[in-house]
């Protein structure tokens, strides 16, 4: 068995992927990475096969019918022989250094037969132009070099997410949780990391900068633009993070710790998506942010009302122009200090 899949979800990837496959090499025998090739329509599928015929026992490539980031995912998942998963997009790349260190920890704690669930890291948000690459870390709020359990962790900053490039999971416990994302859909990266969160028991954070997660592409999914016209698919994402936990059920969520974290960043989704609303200053844009509120509201009125009369939920709600355009000048503010999109 490898001791870690990597999925690469290539949708025409050609110019960029090369650099982010032979950053996984580094790994040798110990990972097998799996390029799925999401129905390019340009060479990614060829160069997926020159890599995998080069490589025969460490990459293989998957083809399969355009189904969008989430398939893709999908498929790297029904496809792993790892004991540990992990996803990286193929405009990113990983540092060599953490890479070993990361592998050497994965192969320790296999050796030892300790479960582990859940492998944090840090990521670099590698902004092209900019002269400071902000990183991504969660020193201030986790155990370092033990394993852990929710009950354990600190208390998370606004903007301080475990999100799709900090994690690498247990390949049988995302197979046990039933983890499958929507397809032809963006942004479901947040439904990879929230929808597994009660299923995780044992964590361990390693505090290297691991992951270098690209911005600056125009066509990028992240970009403002494009998250604009691709609302709805925002949206989507949105209602079914509603719709997966009740959180004020301690049965579904056990631990007080992780029900906050997990309210934390249901809040910070619904202010992305607001936010885009009302920046792309359209009238109908501004229906369905208050249809967003009401579907929170109408699928569980505690979580409703925990986010809604927060300091978030005030300003992302507001009905006039004026509260509009403060809220727009603290997402400006928001998006210098954290340094994304």
């Amino acid at each position: 068995m490898k001791v870690l899949s990597i999925a690469i979800p290539s949708y025409n990837s050609e110019a960029y992927m090369a650099n982010c496959i032979e950053s996984l090499l580094l790994g040798g025998d110990d990972v097998e990475i799996l390029i799925v090739n999401d129905g390019s329509k340009d060479n990614t599928g060829s160069i997926a096969d020159a890599y995998a015929a080069k490589y025969p026992g460490t990459i293989r490539a998957i083809h399969q019918e355009n189904g969008g980031h989430g398939e893709a995912v999908n498929a790297g998942l029904r496809n792993a022989t790892g004991a540990y998963f992990k996803v990286v997009d193929s405009d990113d790349w990983v540092d060599p250094k953490a890479y070993k260190e990361i592998l050497a920890l994965l192969k320790q704690m296999l050796t030892e037969h300790t479960q582990l669930d859940m492998l944090i890291s840090n990521f670099v948000y590698d902004k092209q132009g900019a002269s400071f690459k902000k990183v991504m870390n969660y020193r201030s709020v986790l155990p370092q070099n033990q394993i852990f359990t929710w009950d354990q962790i600190g208390h998370f900053k606004k903007g301080q997410y475990i999100l799709m490039h900090s994690v690498i999971y247990r390949t049988q416990m995302l197979r046990d949780c039933q983890l499958e994302l929507p397809k032809h859909t963006f942004y479901v990266d947040n439904i990879f990391v929230y929808q597994p969160l009660p299923a995780v028991k044992t964590i361990y954070y390693l505090d290297v900068d691991f992951y270098h997660y690209f911005i600056g592409r125009d066509d990028q999914s992240v970009n403002e633009k494009v998250m604009i016209k691709r609302i709805d698919q925002q949206l989507r994402v949105n209602k079914l993070m509603i719709d997966y936990y009740d959180l004020s059920d301690k049965n579904l969520v056990s631990s007080k710790k992780l029900r906050q974290y997990m309210y934390n960043y249901l809040e910070i989704m619904m202010c992305i998506s607001s936010i885009m609303l009302i920046r792309s200053h359209d009238a109908a844009n501004l229906e369905k942010r208050d249809e967003l509120w009401e579907y929170l509201q109408l699928s569980n009125p505690r979580m409703y009302k925990k986010l809604r009369y927060g300091l978030f939920g005030r300003v992302m709600t507001v009905k006039n122009p004026a509260g509009r355009k403060f809220a727009e000048i603290c997402y400006k503010i928001a998006q210098k200090i954290f340094g994304f999109n």
